[in-house]
Formats: C-alpha cells, sequence, structure tokens
C-alpha cells in the first residue's frame, strides 16, 4: 500500500480507511472485522459491544455543549464485495486491499476497493476517535452482511438503540442525499440432470466471455451494461440451434449484487459441423461487440479448442435451460412513474453453474415497490418452473419509503446550500440501504443517507473520489455541529 494514502487530507479519515483495508472482510465472514472494530472502541475508551448476531455498537457522550441535542445513531456496513479481474492473484480471506493514488482518486489493483462501505465507517471512526469534532450523544452501528443478505440490519433488535436520527454514511453521489431506496429478493432455480456420455466423432471447445465493466446490479442496471450470463446464452442459443451445440459446464458471474462480468463454457460439437460453427460464432461475436461498442470497449469473446470431457449435459435439459435463461428477464422491469431517471423494479441474472449433474440460477429481484417485487419474482418463477426448475425465494428485504418531512432532510438542504452554494439532489436510488430495514423495529426514527463519489462499486474498477471525499467530510462536520435540541 502506498504510505501516500495517509498523507492525503483530511488524514484522520483516510488512515482509518487503511486500517480498515488491511484487514479483510468478506460477507458472511467478518469474525477479524468485528474483532478489529471491538478493539478500536476499547483502545478509545468507549462503550463497545456486539449484538447477538454480530453488529458493532460503539457508543461516545455529546461534546460540551451539544448534550441538549438529539442523539444521533452514525451507521455503516463493516463487509464489502470481493471481485477481482481473474489475472489478479489475491486472496481476499487473507489479504488486506492493495490501494494507490491515482490522481484525485484512491483505487486498488485489480480488485475491489472496499470504499463502499468502508469510506462511511472510516468517516464514523473519525468522529468517535476525535477530541475537537462537536457533536451530540452518538450510537456508532456497524453492521454486518450488508452486500449479501443484510441479516445484520435484519437482526439488529428494537430497544438497543436509542438515537432519533440516524446518518446512514452509504451512498455514492456527493451531490445527493438519500431519503430512499430499494428493497429485493434472492430468486433462485435449480435443477438436476442426468449426465450423458459425450459422443465420438465431436471437437470441444472453451467459450470464455469477458472484459465486461460489470458493476453494482442496482445502481448501474440502468446503464444497459454487459451481463456476461445473457451473452454467453446468446453464443450456446446460437451454437445449439443451428450446430447442435451440448454443454458440458458454465460458471458465469459470482456475487448477486455484481452485474457479472465473466461467464466460462465448455461445449462440444460434431466434428464434422465445427468449421460452420466457428464461422457463425465469429459473425455472431462481432455482432455483439458491436451492439456494445460504445459502453463495453474492453469486452473479449474467446474460442479455444480443449479437451474432450467426458460428459455432457442431458439434451432436454439443456434445451429448456438455454430457453429459460434468454426468457428471463434482465435490467430494468419498470421505471418509476413518480420520480424521473429512477428504476423502480429490475432483475440481475447474477450467477449461473452448470456443472456434474446440477443447474443453479441466482437472481437479484429489485424494486421500491413491494408489489412490483413480487410481481418481477414471480414472472421469473414462471419462467423458470415452466422449464423444469425449481424456484426458491429468499434474503427478502424492504425497500425505504421517502419522507419529504424529514427534520435531518432540511438541515441537509440548508448546510449542503450554504457550504457548496448550489442545491442537492434528494433522490431515493435503486439500491438496497439498511435503513428500510432498520426502519421496522426503529418506526419513529428519521433517517437520511449520504456519502462521497464513489465509481464502479462491486467490480475490480471500484475508485474513490478524494476531493470528493474532503467535499463529504467537510459537510458531515457541519452536520454534526447542528444536530436539533431534544424535544
Amino acid at each position: 500500500m502506498s504510505q501516500d494514502i495517509r498523507n492525503i487530507a483530511p488524514k484522520v479519515v483516510w488512515n482509518h480507511f487503511a486500517d480498515l483495508n488491511a484487514v479483510p472482510r468478506p460477507s458472511k465472514k467478518e469474525e477479524r472485522i468485528i474483532q478489529f472494530m471491538v478493539d478500536f472502541g476499547k483502545s478509545i475508551n468507549l462503550e463497545t459491544f456486539v449484538d447477538k448476531v454480530g453488529n458493532v455498537i460503539i457508543k461516545k457522550a455529546a461534546t460540551s455543549g451539544m448534550e441538549n441535542r438529539k442523539t444521533i445513531v452514525m451507521q455503516g456496513h463493516l463487509d464489502m464485495v470481493h471481485q477481482k479481474n481473474a489475472d489478479t492473484v489475491f486472496d481476499f480471506e487473507t489479504q488486506g486491499i492493495n490501494m494507490y493514488v491515482d490522481g484525485d482518486w484512491l483505487k486498488a489493483k485489480g480488485t475491489t476497493l472496499g470504499a463502499d462501505n468502508g469510506l462511511g465507517v472510516a468517516a464514523i471512526m473519525a468522529v468517535l476517535s476525535s477530541k475537537d469534532i462537536q457533536h451530540p450523544e452518538i450510537e456508532a452501528l456497524f453492521t454486518i452482511d450488508e452486500e449479501t443478505g443484510m441479516t445484520g440490519a435484519m437482526g439488529l433488535e428494537g430497544g438497543i438503540l436509542k438515537g432519533e436520527i440516524l446518518l446512514n454514511l452509504d451512498t455514492e453521489e456527493d451531490d445527493e442525499i438519500g431519503i430512499g431506496c430499494a428493497g429485493g429478493v434472492d430468486v433462485t432455480a435449480t435443477k438436476s440432470y442426468k449426465e450423458e456420455k459425450t459422443s465420438n466423432n465431436v471437437t470441444a471447445f472453451s467459450i470464455a466471455v469477458k472484459g465486461l465493466n460489470g458493476g453494482h446490479s442496482g445502481m448501474d442496471i440502468i446503464k444497459g451494461l454487459g451481463n456476461a450470463n445473457k451473452i454467453m446464452n446468446r453464443l450456446l442459443f446460437e451454437g445449439f440451434e443451428k450446430y447442435g451445440l451440448r454443454i458440458s459446464e458454465i460458471n458465469g458471474g459470482s456475487l448477486r449484487n455484481a452485474i457479472p462480468r465473466e461467464s466460462f463454457a465448455t461445449i462440444v460439437i460434431d466434428t464434422i459441423s465445427k468449421e460452420g460453427f466457428l464461422s457463425e460464432m465469429v459473425v455472431l461475436i462481432n455482432k455483439i461487440k458491436t451492439e456494445f461498442l460504445t459502453i463495453e470497449k474492453n469486452l473479449a469473446i474467446d474460442i479455444q479448442k480443449v479437451n474432450t470431457p467426458k460428459n455432457v449435459v442431458e439434451l432436454g435439459v439443456q434445451e429448456s435451460f438455454i430457453k429459460a435463461i434468454y426468457a428471463a428477464l434482465n435490467g430494468v422491469y419498470r421505471m418509476s412513474p413518480d420520480v424521473d431517471g429512477l428504476v423502480e423494479t429490475s432483475n440481475n441474472i447474477a450467477r449461473i453453474i452448470v456443472k456434474d449433474g446440477a443447474i443453479k440460477i441466482g437472481c437479484l429481484t429489485r424494486s421500491s415497490s413491494e408489489s412490483n417485487k413480487w410481481d418481477l419474482a414471480n414472472s421469473l418463477k414462471a419462467c423458470f418452473e415452466l422449464a423444469g426448475f425449481d424456484v426458491d425465494f429468499s434474503g427478502t428485504y424492504p425497500g425505504w419509503l421517502p419522507n419529504l418531512n424529514s427534520e435531518i432532510l432540511v438541515i441537509l438542504e440548508n448546510k449542503y446550500k450554504e457550504l457548496f452554494h448550489e442545491n442537492p439532489k434528494v433522490a431515493a436510488c435503486h439500491a438496497g440501504l439498511e435503513c428500510g430495514i432498520l426502519g421496522k423495529n426503529y418506526p419513529n426514527m428519521d433517517m437520511i443517507s449520504f456519502g462521497p463519489n464513489i465509481r464502479g462499486a462491486h467490480s475490480p474498477v471500484e475508485r474513490a473520489q478524494i476531493s470528493s471525499t474532503q467535499k463529504f467530510w467537510k459537510l458531515l462536520l457541519e452536520v454534526l455541529k447542528n444536530i436539533p435540541e431534544k424535544n
């Protein structure tokens, strides 16, 4: 890690971020980061405890003269999305993130940076460890497992917190104040199949779709970026329809909340048809690249001859699988009728595994409308069940309904205007924030979300803007000084 990072202003934020990023913190494996936060809280002599699901709570008394202000909850999540480039050698479970400064941006070498939500956590740590920042009484809430199920927020019991205002520091646009978000549900389709012995007189190929941008499956879904699973399926469909292509294995995508950047398949073709197949693939690949030319400049689709696999997918199952993926919606389902430019409902076909007699398809369906979330989820269920799959819904979480009469919203808007001489955007986002879940057990808590500019979250091109983080920090300090008095 470059020492330059620790010298960036505000040093207190970037130093805490550097310390945080030295600790492996994959979702569902947060034991080390939980202990790190407990040790941090105790090292500065603050009341620190872990709730029954693993969330860390650190409490700090108000500074002198701020005792009569409302107690605030400062909230961020400890886990991070783990994505890396295929050619990057890196172990997220044992290594800290390799960071470097590139002009006005902080980046990681071939992996996700962890600015989502590490910068928010670091900012909270900076306030907790400070000696000279004015603030009311603080309850710092560091949740676990936000990225793969929000189980930390779901497991937080009512009554643990007494704060009246929650500052969620987990948005990615520094000119935006978040007042709402989408809910989501995991849709998983599974099917077993009989492996058929590979025929004689066939030629085997590997197909690799790679080089896509990927990105956040909520915030970036509106961009129309390439989905490696859908692109791969186009190739498989064409090869099957015209040349009898048979699938041996598929490994596509990774996490549900990341738009798939890569997909890999092993297939076979009757040797007599291989030249026609390869010629047809060249034509289709060029068409696909042309379609994505302006937004996926690094898209690469490679077909290489490989050793013949022993088995292929049962023919009938293969056909229904390919057609189901073709039919299943990926991308925007409905735009919000109330907020210009906001995606209301979408789906990400995130993960496809075909191997050893089993098929698994993982989707994440999002919506700010609970009824439309289930409408799309049921549409996907119908599609996959018609193809003979078993479908399971899991990990459902609610959206966060905007409150335009929010007291903390008025404060943030006014302070933003005073500091930066322009109006902030007040918006809901098409991503899963924990506010909606936390609001179920704390329905009277006034909530708001804001943060610095982060680009490419959930992908190896994730980067955090240094000047924007300075802007965010300036706003946060001003907000802390202006929390209203207790009723």
